[in-house]
């Protein structure tokens, strides 16, 4: 179950979205909210017609479970960074494991992708939030894209998947996402949440204490043994019941890696990967050692926008960046304080 001390951080996490989303309303006033332009309600209404309208859940990742735990930091983040959860020492977090898709009530399946989402250490002191995905690649590299994608997977009415010409048009206006599409099917799946690698995609800078501004992506490499899939399965919450296990048996554990960019990668690109020889510095260990079922107080009610950042991280130029953070703050909006909501994952009912 969740400790007290995870509650009160989650609570803590609640209260430090006020002035975040205070910058997201800001900033769909001006270029993301003017006249012509998309808006975050033109999200809210795309979503909606792809999964339907479901009051309480996030527009997006609506199926989820928290997660607690702690960052061990070894120092040397510091490096390029004077964020205070790189000094050495350790950092409470929340946080969420979740599969894409407005419905929460979807089943899940080995080759969808799972998100994690983490807010470290208490608002007061700069908390930093990360939303995070088990892809080498993001699917689009603007707001317009990942807008025009949406659309076009929407369900068509009696087959309830989405239109193949419609996506293929997509695609052949956005080659961007198709070359994109191509690297995420050729990475090989693994067995669940606990063996995944999660990054973050987009890129952003850090600033160490002489000023020095780098840019950097990350990402959590997990220290437990990778494996293919295993067998197919018909419950619809298997991912999940397995990381539920998996939590209770012993915590899990992830490298966060820290990738120096070269002046010569483009930090505004999210569908293109960094090539491999850049450097990683290794800051220290994630670990998430408890695990519930959405509940107030904890990674339920936290809104894991990119955009809250210490002092000592600062966003890149990528568009996707305060985008994500205005359609973050209105899906928080919608479902504040919406009784009714009922967890899709069960974790007390999860039998070892």
């Amino acid at each position: 179950m969740v400790t007290r001390r995870s509650v009160v951080l989650g609570i803590a996490a609640v209260g430090g979205f006020l002035a975040a989303d205070l910058g997201a309303v800001l900033y769909a006033r001006g270029p993301l909210g003017s006249r012509g332009r998309l808006t975050p309600q033109k999200f809210v209404d795309a979503f909606h017609e792809v999964a339907g309208v479901h009051p309480g859940y996030r527009l997006n990742h609506a199926k989820g479970v928290a997660v607690s735990g702690f960052f061990e930091s070894n120092g040397a983040g510091a490096e390029v960074t004077k964020a205070a959860v790189f000094r050495t020492g350790r950092t409470p977090l929340v946080g969420r494991f979740s599969v894409p898709g407005g419905n929460p009530t979807v089943a899940d399946t080995v080759n969808a992708p799972r998100g994690l989402g983490l807010a470290m250490g208490y608002p007061g002191d700069g908390q930093w939030r990360t939303a995070m995905l088990n892809l080498p690649v993001f699917q689009d590299n603007s707001v317009q894209g990942f807008y025009d994608r949406l659309l076009a997977s929407r369900p068509v009415p009696g087959t309830g998947k989405p239109d193949p010409e419609a996506m293929a048009h997509f695609l052949a206006v956005h080659p961007e996402t198709a070359r994109a599409m191509t690297a995420i099917k050729r990475q090989p799946l693994t067995s669940g949440f606990a063996d995944s690698t999660f990054r973050g995609l987009n890129a952003f800078y850090f600033v160490n204490a002489d000023g020095d501004r780098t840019p950097v992506r990350w990402s959590l490499s997990p220290m437990r043994e990778v494996k293919p899939p295993g067998k197919s399965s018909n419950d619809p919450n298997m991912l999940f019941d397995t990381v539920i296990r998996d939590i209770r048996t012993g915590p899990l554990r992830w490298r966060l890696l820290v990738t120096v960019g070269e002046p010569e990668d483009d930090v505004r690109d999210a569908t293109i990967a960094w090539p491999a020889d850049r450097r990683t510095i290794d800051t220290g260990t994630v670990v998430l050692d408890s695990i519930a079922t959405e509940a107030a107080g904890n990674g339920r009610d936290v809104n894991f926008d990119p955009m809250v950042l210490p002092d000592g991280i600062e966003p890149s130029e990528d568009p996707l960046l305060p985008a994500r953070s205005a359609v973050y703050a209105a899906s928080f909006r919608r479902r504040a304080g919406v009784a009714g909501a009922v967890p899709q994952v069960e974790a007390q009912q999860v039998e070892q």
